[in-house]
């Protein structure tokens, strides 16, 4: 592992960051989140590279190229974490001061939506203060550097490159300041592009100086670390072995029925054919689906019904387990049926105690960049759950007599998924009290004067 104090103490910076990059990609971490990213990009790396193989008469291992080879690939683990990430941050970042949100500038939520995502795939990913807005970076274009006495990050590598073709570019971010490098396309020739400048660059004109840059920087290193968990390792872990299991076994049950479940063959007059004839009958039916045969010679196929029960038995059982250890919602468990509210709520329990540990890492990560921007407020989350809407209503018509109007008009428009017109709905009531009082005030006048 590279560290802050190792960048502190190189001879050649540009080297040094050309070995920081390389160094970081052969880390586990990375190579983890690497990983990650091909099960989140539905191209699990285990059931991607399977190949079916038969044994020839001398018992070699060869690939089997004539039966069907399906490899299908679940998304459990993009559903997993695409659950959690936008469970907690779906509806959005609430904040005590209405001027945060607009300090944080634009597409904020957003933009805290993909570097959660990228921290619960990777393990971690870094946000960047660029002077007015946040920047996501994740882990397999980042290479940090932390202090070996503090453990706090001081600097960091990130890099890019568009093809293997075209060259390769990178920014050294430091707490003073920034540099960008670049190499040719085959990684050679590694020189500074753009020497060291400061984060924040103020413009100044007068009539004797003419135009004059000054640079500032933050009080603190502007990249913070977002862990995806305590742990501070990606979600795959200890979910890829389970995945990679229910790929394999559906692949499996796929191709047996897609070969009308195992069939042998029976060749009656045929005692003279020895294992090489009888192999080569067989590659024939698979690839022709047709073969002669000599006179007196009958061929018979047998058909063995592949045993289904167990397989379906075991992938239900899987599916309930992958479930279960990513601590995830399975809808399927109170989408059929009436469920109660009680039922909904231990539905979401394994879900809210997870979530729970992933907002501590965002709040620390939200902690760290409002002191970089210089923002002092504190968020709240809305979580998004599943609602008996019928007996949630029900409970709020018992109680209203112990609530005000607002309260309960607020109530029973988020639950009808209609909150957004609760403004418009409380102005019209209040216009339609006045009117009613209005009324009766006419009427009492009406009736003094007759009087």
């Amino acid at each position: 592992m590279v560290t802050y104090q190792d960048f502190l103490t190189a001879p050649d910076r540009t080297a040094f960051v050309k070995s920081c990059i390389e160094k970081h990609k052969a880390s586990s971490l990375y190579q983890t989140a690497l990983l990650a990213d091909e099960y989140d990009r539905h191209e699990n790396r285990t059931i991607k590279r399977y190949q079916k193989v038969i044994h020839d008469l001398t018992g070699a291992a060869i690939p089997d190229i004539w039966g069907a080879n399906y490899k299908m690939a679940s998304r459990f683990f993009s559903r997993f974490i695409a659950q959690e990430n936008q469970y907690l941050l779906g509806n959005g970042i609430t904040w005590n001061e209405p001027s945060t949100e607009k300090k944080l500038g634009k597409n904020f939520d957003t933009k805290m939506q993909k570097l959660g995502r990228m921290a619960l795939s990777g393990g971690v990913s870094f946000g960047f203060w660029n002077m007015d807005h946040l920047e996501p970076f994740s882990v397999l274009e980042f290479a940090p550097l932390y202090d070996e006495e503090n453990g706090a990050l001081m600097a960091g590598v990130r890099w890019w490159q568009i093809d293997p073709s075209k060259p390769l570019r990178a920014t050294l971010y430091e707490v003073d300041g920034y540099t960008e490098y670049q190499w040719d396309k085959d990684h050679s020739g590694g020189f500074i592009l753009y020497d060291k400048r400061a984060y924040k660059l103020n413009k100044k004109e007068s009539v004797v100086d003419g135009v004059i840059y000054n640079g500032e920087n933050y009080p603190a290193f502007p990249i913070v670390p977002l862990w995806g968990n305590p742990h501070r390792q990606s979600e795959i872990v200890g979910l890829q072995e389970q995945i990679d299991c229910y790929d394999l076994i559906k692949s499996g049950y796929a191709n047996n029925v897609d070969e009308g479940s195992l069939i042998y063959w029976t060749l009656n007059g045929a005692g003279g054919m020895d294992n090489v004839d009888l192999a080569e009958f067989v590659k024939k039916m698979k690839t022709l689906h047709a073969a002669t045969m000599d006179d007196g010679v009958n061929a018979e196929s047998h058909q063995l019904e592949a045993p289904y029960e167990s397989r379906e038995a075991l992938l239900k059982k899987l599916r309930s387990d992958l479930y279960e250890d990513a601590m995830a919602l399975d809808t399927q468990n109170i989408a059929s049926g009436a469920v109660t509210a009680t039922q909904i709520k231990a539905a979401y329990e394994p879900l809210n105690s997870k979530t729970d540990e992933y907002e501590y890492c965002v709040c620390e990560f939200l902690e760290g960049l409002l002191k970089i921007a210089g923002i002092e407020d504190e968020p709240t989350f809305t979580r998004s759950v599943l609602v008996n809407t019928q007996e949630e209503i029900q409970t709020l018509a018992q109680v209203t007599q112990y609530l005000d109007d607002e309260y309960i008009t607020r109530k029973i428009l988020n639950l009808l998924g209609d909150g957004d017109s609760a403004e418009d709905v409380l102005k019209r009531m209040a216009a339609n009290e006045l009117d009613r009082g209005g009324n009766d005030d006419s009427e009492d006048d009406s009736a003094t004067d007759e009087e």
